[in-house]
C-alpha cells in the first residue's frame, strides 16, 4: 500500500497515469496504467456488446372486418416474413361506423389470423379492444417451442 504522493511519483516515473478505480472502497483503490489505452479497450468492448445485441422492432399489420381472402393471405404472408426476421407483429382490426356493433367478427378474424400463424408465431398479448381498434401482439416462436 502506497501513499498518494509516492503513487503519483511512481506513475510519473513510469510515464503512466494514476487512475482511481473504486472511490467508495476503504482505502480507495487506484491503478497505474495508460488511461488512453484503458478508454480505448473499454469503448471497444462496448461496441462489441452493442453489435451482438439484437434489436426487436414492432411491425404493424392493419385489417378491416370486411377484408377479402386474397388480401388476408397477403397480410398473413407479410406477418410470416416479419416473424421469421425476429420482429414482433402488432395486428390491428379497425372498426368503422356501425361495425362497432359486430365486435365478434373482428375477434373471429384475429383468431383466424393467429391460427394461420401457429407455425411461425405465438400470441404475446391477447386481443384487446381499445376504442375502435382491437389489437393483438404476436412474437416469433422460440426454438424450445418448435
Amino acid at each position: 500500500m502506497l501513499t498518494l504522493g509516492s503513487a503519483i511519483d511512481l506513475a510519473f516515473d513510469k510515464d503512466l497515469d494514476l487512475v482511481l478505480m473504486a472511490a467508495q472502497a476503504t482505502p480507495p483503490v487506484c491503478r497505474i496504467m495508460d488511461y488512453g489505452k484503458f478508454c480505448f479497450e473499454r469503448d471497444k468492448k462496448d461496441k462489441e456488446a452493442k453489435k451482438k445485441q439484437q434489436r426487436i422492432e414492432i411491425k404493424e399489420i392493419q385489417l378491416s372486418c370486411r377484408i377479402d381472402v386474397n388480401d388476408f393471405n397477403t397480410k398473413i404472408n407479410n406477418a410470416k416474413r416479419f416473424l421469421s426476421e425476429g420482429n414482433k407483429v402488432k395486428v390491428i382490426v379497425r372498426f368503422k361506423g356501425r361495425q362497432m356493433t359486430h365486435i365478434d367478427i373482428g375477434a373471429d378474424l384475429l383468431n383466424k389470423f393467429c391460427a394461420a400463424l401457429t407455425d411461425t408465431g405465438e400470441i404475446d398479448k391477447k386481443p384487446v379492444l381499445e376504442g375502435r381498434n382491437m389489437t393483438l401482439f404476436l412474437v416469433p416462436v422460440t426454438n424450445s417451442n418448435k
